[in-house]
């Protein structure tokens, strides 16, 4: 699918692979919608590209009424610059890491489902909201595709480390829904496809500590060190641009696999 002109929704876009994904799009001519609840780094990105094919929706993705708002005044924006939505990049998460039994006790339920509400259910809030208006888009090409959608699983999907139970549990239910999203969409000539990283350079990953990163590191085959953001957005760039990726979920991790524990 061709990406210049198009507009594409992506939460999460003010920082991390989401911030890069931004980046990358606006470099092959896309406008972006960015969903983020972060102003300042939002207008970061906004002073390095250009405020009239960047736009920001501060928007909080366990919100549901503020992201379908935020979604449709987004699609109307694309709607008026005439450059119709080509898709959506859901990569807002968080980690929040918890053990599932330890010396407090059971895992507190309310931070387990604070990590779902936005890792699980923020993702398909804001897709299922900008498929109100994807749906609708012009198909283009012989083959009447009419756009994309890209979500953010996590190697921990595959091989959730001690402590990782519910961001392990967010993104694989991200993974388990690929192929049956994709079947679903398949009518209306919108592609899914996720990506599951491993350790990459991200605000998250900023806050393990030095140990943590090591031990990660060292479960690398090659390259032995953590992907750079620019490497995911690459892929993401890809799978916009390739036709037959679809329904597929591709892993982003260095042929790691992670240790149980760090």
């Amino acid at each position: 699918m061709k990406i210049e002109g198009r507009t594409f929704i992506v939460s999460g876009g003010a920082s991390g692979l989401g911030r890069a994904t931004t980046l990358d799009l606006y470099a092959k001519g896309a406008s972006i919608a960015i969903l983020d609840l972060n102003s300042d780094l939002a207008s970061q990105v906004i002073a390095s590209t250009s405020a009239d094919r960047v736009r920001f929706f501060q928007t909080d993705v366990t919100n549901s009424e503020q992201v379908a708002a935020n979604v449709k005044l987004a699609a109307e924006w694309s709607a008026e610059t005439k450059n119709p939505l080509g898709g959506i990049v859901a990569a807002a998460g968080i980690g929040n890491p918890a053990l599932t039994y330890g010396r407090q006790g059971p895992v507190d339920l309310d931070g387990f489902k604070f990590v779902i509400d936005i890792n699980l259910i923020g993702t398909v809030d804001v897709v299922r909201n900008g498929l109100e208006y994807l749906t609708k888009v012009q198909p283009e090409g012989e083959d009447g595709e009419r756009g994309v959608i890209i979500m953010v699983a996590s190697a921990a999907a595959y091989e959730g480390q001690s402590g990782q139970l519910a961001y392990a549990a967010s993104k694989g239910g991200v993974v388990s829904m690929t192929l049956p999203m994709a079947r679903d969409l398949s009518k209306y000539g919108i592609r899914v496809v996720t990506l599951a990283p491993s350790m990459f350079d991200s605000p998250m990953t900023e806050k393990m500590p030095p140990k943590v990163k090591e031990s990660l590191t060292r479960s690398m085959e090659f390259p032995k060190r953590p992907g750079k953001p620019h490497e995911f957005s690459q892929v993401a760039i890809a799978c916009i641009e390739s036709t037959m990726i679809n329904g597929e979920v591709i892993r982003l991790d260095g042929a790691s696999r992670m240790p149980a524990r760090l």
